[in-house]
Order: structure tokens, then sequence, then C-alpha cells
């Protein structure tokens, strides 16, 4: 026997089908002597021979003469398997009748010889093969010959022909009661035998499977010595095969892509935001479950030791909507391709770790509004809600995340939140401790109380006007003024909007005290009209302080020094701003922008040190150069082109040198206590 393959590959089983389909026929058609549809049922356990997989043959017994294909021989032993395990022998047969016909046919048709066909018996899981064997020596076999009851009944080999070695023996023909069955009867195949070792001229199109070369598989004919009426031929039997495995595999390679991009039925299509997660039994899928959202109490703020957003406990309306809380939830964690998504700077847009804090879920202004916090970052979601309101409209669906931690969070700094922006006007939910809300002109110092701000049982304000950004038309700067109550934050404290989910607080000094004194309300008025300079930069507070007053020359009166700080909920990206504040009658009258600097410790809680300069004009139209520096510095020093008596140097943190133009160009310096200096990083002129 040839050496045998480690495993049987599915194309080699199907190759030797091909080859040896007439000599697997006619094994099982001698075998199957007393069973129904004799024939149809021989080619139907030729066919179901064919493995499935790729299959190991290590513990398979491939008995076989020398030079047998080992791939035919294994085929072999299936047929066998087949026909003995079969339920079709007639009650009336012994039990040895099975083992008996196999073996006879093995030894006549096979031209085995008795030790193979033991050892093939045995692993064709027979239990007593000797007892086979000399049952089939008997010669009592039932119905011995493949289609005649002729002689002693006895099986010969077949010949080069496929014809049994009695060259006087017709070919097989089954009774006329089995050929004549209209569904499976059978006809011997006519014609001679074609060519060895061919298929039909486009190879396996016809399905017409010729006789392969010399030897025991060669059968007269077509490659078929028995047909079945309606029983396909080989090589269709195996391109059906091949087309689908090659369908079940493009299935599988679909069904994987579905896995990772998400299942049709289950999260594809218009209404995907209201299915289940991909990944499912993880806290991903826990996030965004509406079951497991966050909710505190109505009261917990009171029992707190801090007080913030994750103190909020969930208002509105549309609490209770899981549908639209979990499109909120799906489109926070993917948003579609035609979801408007924004985010501050140093926001991660990723989905939420866990399950979120549901801060207000209702409808405002023609929108449906989901609030959400994950304890760094909030979530708003907006959809079109239809005028009806029974469903939520399509399209339209915005997201829209801010950073909310990091940097100094607490009562005051989370007093409220913008839900609602319409067409220059916006609407705030306010913290539950606040009791009362107003809106205030920020441009105008003596508007002390505003107006008082209705509020809906939820907390939402009532509309308040956004401020006007454009240049040149700072006419008036709209703030919010809130208070608390039940001792969290019942200082009067001022918030506006600078295009952020939560409004910038406002504050003044050193101590970033809430900046609603008499004084702090003035410097507030000369510089919110350029707080434009600050928008959309994640800022959590604007803070202005004084560092100086100044004398003015030609008796102008005494002007102002003011640093303004915006620092951001990230905590870096800080802006400053210097700014000159002349006297004037006109509360909201800006003073000039004498530097502006980034990502600075200057002007901040590390780090009071300060100096700027500005050109200044007087009355009688001479110019000056003004310094000034905080109140560390102990000497100012100007030197460079202009100066109308040279180098100047004057005692103290202010300084005022005659110059002779605009075109001047002067250097500032500072001189501390401690002996360091310090240098203006602009020139003047």
């Amino acid at each position: 026997m040839s050496e045998r393959p480690a495993t049987l590959d599915v194309e080699q089983a199907e190759a030797a089908l091909v080859r040896h389909y007439p000599r697997l026929v006619r094994l099982a058609y001698g075998m199957l002597d007393g069973a129904p549809r004799r024939a149809v049922t021989a080619h139907e356990v030729a066919r179901n021979a064919l493995p499935r997989r790729c299959t190991s043959t290590a513990k398979l017994p491939l008995t076989g003469a020398g030079g047998e294909d080992p791939v035919y021989v294994w085929l072999r032993l299936r047929v066998v398997r087949a026909v003995l395990e079969r339920p079709w022998w007639p009650r009336g047969l012994p039990r040895e009748e099975a083992p008996a016909r196999a073996a006879h046919a093995l030894r006549h048709l096979e031209g085995l010889t008795d030790p193979a066909i033991r050892q093939l018996l045995d692993a064709a899981r027979v239990r007593d093969p000797e007892a086979a064997l000399a049952y089939a020596e008997t010669g009592a076999v039932a119905g011995a010959g493949t289609a005649t009851r002729s002689g002693s009944g006895a099986l010969a080999p077949p010949n080069r022909s496929g014809s049994t070695t009695r060259p006087d023996d017709p070919a097989p023909v089954p009774p006329a009661s089995e050929r004549d069955a209209a569904a499976g009867g059978f006809v011997p195949a006519p014609g001679p035998a074609p060519e060895a070792g061919r298929t039909s001229e486009d190879g396996q199109g016809s399905g017409r499977v010729q006789a392969p070369g010399p030897g025991p598989a060669r059968g007269t004919g077509s490659g078929c010595a028995l047909c079945a009426v309606g029983a396909p031929e080989p090589v269709v039997v195996v391109r059906r095969r091949r087309r689908a495995r090659a369908a079940a595999a493009a299935v599988g390679a679909a069904l994987a892509c579905c896995g990772l991009l998400g299942v049709p039925g289950d999260t594809w299509g218009p209404d995907a935001a209201t299915r289940a997660p991909l990944v499912r039994g993880t806290d991903a899928q826990r996030a965004l479950d509406p079951g497991a959202l966050v909710r505190v109490g109505a009261d917990t703020w009171r029992l707190a030791s801090r007080v913030d957003l994750g103190t909020w406990p969930a208002r509105g309306a549309l609490t209770g909507d899981e549908s639209l809380l979990r499109r909120a939830l799906v489109t926070w964690a993917r948003p579609r391709a035609d979801v408007r998504v924004s985010a501050t700077p140093g926001t991660a847009t990723g989905p939420p770790p866990g399950p979120p804090h549901l801060l207000y879920a209702g409808r405002l202004d023609g929108t449906a509004v989901v609030v959400l916090y994950d304890g760094l970052r909030v979530a708003r979601y907006t959809e079109p809600w239809d005028r009806d309101g029974s469903r939520a409209a399509r399209g339209g669906v915005s997201l829209e995340l801010a950073r909310t931690a990091g940097a100094g969070a607490g009562a005051a700094a989370s007093g409220a939140l913008a839900v609602s922006r319409t067409e220059g006007e916006v609407r705030y939910l306010t913290a539950p401790w606040v009791a009362d809300a107003a809106r205030v002109d920020l441009l105008d110092p003596a508007d002390r109380e505003g107006r008082v701000l209705s509020r809906d049982e939820a907390g939402v304000t009532a509309r308040v006007p956004l401020p006007v950004t454009q240049p040149g038309h700072c006419e008036s700067w709209p703030g919010l003024a809130l208070a608390g109550s039940g001792g969290v934050a019942e200082d009067v404290e001022l918030y506006t909007d600078l295009g952020e989910p939560l409004p910038a607080r406002l504050t003044d000094g050193k101590r970033r005290d809430p900046a609603t004194g008499a004084a702090a309300r003035r410097r507030l008025a000369h510089m919110v009209c350029r707080l434009p300079a600050v928008l959309d930069g994640g800022v959590e507070t604007v803070n202005t302080w004084e560092f100086a007053r100044q004398r003015l020359p030609d008796g102008a009166g005494e002007a102002a020094w003011v640093c303004t700080r915006a620092e951001t909920w990230r905590g870096t990206g800080a802006r400053v701003l210097t700014g000159f504040q002349p006297p004037a009658t006109a509360p909201g009258r800006r003073g000039a922008l004498s530097s502006r600097a980034r990502d600075t410790q200057a002007c901040g809680p590390r780090s009071h040190e300060v100096l700027a300069g500005v050109l200044w004009r007087s009355r009688r139209g001479e110019w000056y150069v003004l310094a000034a520096a905080d109140a560390g510095v102990t000497r100012l020093r100007a030197r460079g082109h202009g100066l109308a008596e040279g180098p100047v140097a004057a005692v103290g943190h202010t300084l005022a040198a005659r110059v002779g133009g605009r075109d001047a160009s002067v250097r500032l310096s500072g001189e501390r206590a401690d002996g360091s200096t310090e240098h203006t990083r602009t020139r003047l002129g």
C-alpha cells in the first residue's frame, strides 16, 4: 500500500471520488443486495463518503494492495461503514448477512486478501470479522451476484473494462421490479469506454464523469457502470460542494465583519441608536443602558461633603424616556456621520467609561435635550422634536462635550449649565441649591440687582441674550447672577456665556472673590468687551486684578492697570491680557490693551509678577511712555529710541517718560527687592 497521508484534505478526497466514483458505486451496490432503491442508494453512499473538513488519518487502518491510492482506500472504508450502518436489511436475513456481503464484495470486487478484509471489517466496526468471512465462504450470501443469481452467485473481481473476470457474464442488470421503479430504477451505461482520465470539454461543466485510466477502478461505458435516474455525476457533486463551501466562507466573513461593525438588525440602520451596544457583558454595555444611568436624590447636595455636578438630581420632563436616553448614550459612544460633534480644547471625545450621571432630559425650544456627566465631562445631546411631541425627528442631531473637572470645581464653578442655545439666546439649568437667578448688564456697574429670571420646575431659566462679540458692537454684555441657599454658595456669583456648556465664573483680585463689589464691577465694565479674545477656549473662570494705580502727567488724573486671566478647566492654555484704564466718565469705556500672553504663570495664583507699558497722549498733545508693574518691583527703567531725555529710571513700580512721538521704540525693565530684573517682551511703538 502507498504511504498514507497524515491528513486527508477535502480537495484530495474530491479528486479521488471523481477518479474512483464507478468503483465506489459498484462496491456499495454489491453490498446492498435486498436494499430498496438499490442503485440510488449506492450512488448516495458513494457521494456521502466525501469528508466535510480536513481529516486526520493517523488512527485509520488504511488497508489496501500495494500501489493503491491511499485516499481511495480511505474512501472505501467510509463506503463500507456507511453500508453496514444503514438500517436497510430485511428482517428475515441473519445478522451475519450484512458483514458477510461486505466481505464477499471486498474479496470479489476489490480483490482483497482475507487478512486485509479482516482488518478492514474490524475498522468498519464489525464485531466478528472472522464469522463474516466464514459466512461468505459458504456461498450462502443472499443474492450473491451483483445483478443476477446465476451459478454459485460468486462475484468475480472486475477486469480492465469493468466487467467481471468471467468474460461471458452479462453486464449487471437489476431485477425488473427494481429497474422499473419510478424513483430508483437504473439503466446500464451505454456506449464504448471513453478515453481514460478525460472529463467533459470544459473540464467540469457537463457533469459527465469519464472513467479513469487502467486498473480496477475503470468501468465500462461512462464513469458510472450503474447510473441511477436523477443521480448527479461526481463532478456535479464536487462542484456543488465547492460552491457551498465558498458561500459558507463568504457568509462567515460577512458575519465576522458584522461582529466588528454591528450585526444587521442590531446596530445598523436608522434606528441603531435605540438598540443594544456591540460589546456585551462589559462596562461599555452598562454605559449605554438607560436603566444604569446614575440618578441622585433631590436633597443629595444638602448632605454631600463636596458639592458639584455630581450632586445634581436628574431633572426634566423626559427623564423617563428610555428611547431618547438610549439615543443620547449611543450617540456619545459612537456618533453617526451626520451628527454634529464639538468639544472644547483638551476634552476627550470617547465614550463614557461607565454609566454616566443624568442631569437633565427635557424639551426646550423645539429640541429634545439630554445632559449627562461622567465625572470629567459634560455631554449635551440635542435632537429636533416633532411638533406633536410624539417622536424624535431624524437629522439635526448634535453632541457637545466639555471638560468640567480638574481645575478646582466646586459649588461656585458649577452654578449653572447652558442647556439650550437658539439664535442669540441661551437658557441655563441652575444648580439645585440656587435660590435666586437674575440677568445683569456687565457693562453697567450700577446694574447690581439685575432682572429676576423666571425658572421652570426643573430649574431652567427664561431666555437670556447672548453677548454680541462682533468688533465695534459691544453696547451691552449680559451676565448671570446666582445666589445659593442652605449654606452653599450663598454669596452672589457672576457668570457669562463664552460658548461653553458651563458659563465662565467672573472673579476679581488676588483672592479671586466674586466680581460683585462696586470697584470690581467698574473694572469688569472696562474689560468685559475684551472677552471675545477668550471665546471657545474651555474657560472656567475669568479673573480681573488691578495690580497698579498711576498718577498721569499734565494733571490728567489717575489711571488703573489691570490684568485679566482666563483659566481653563484643563489647567493649561490660560490666556492673559493686561490693560491700561484711564479715568473715564463713561463706565463702559474700554481701556488700552497693553499686552497679551498664553500659557504663562503671570497674573495667576502661582505668580503675581507683571510688567506692562503703553504709549499715551495727554490732553496737551504730549506723548508719554507709561509703565507699571506689580508691587514687588522697586525700580523701573526705560531705554530705547525716541525718549526725549534719554534713558529714564523711576523709584517704585510706575513710570512716566516723555517721548518725541508715536514712533518711539522703548524697552522697559523692572528691578525687584531681591535684585532680580524683569523685562517686557515687546517693544512699545
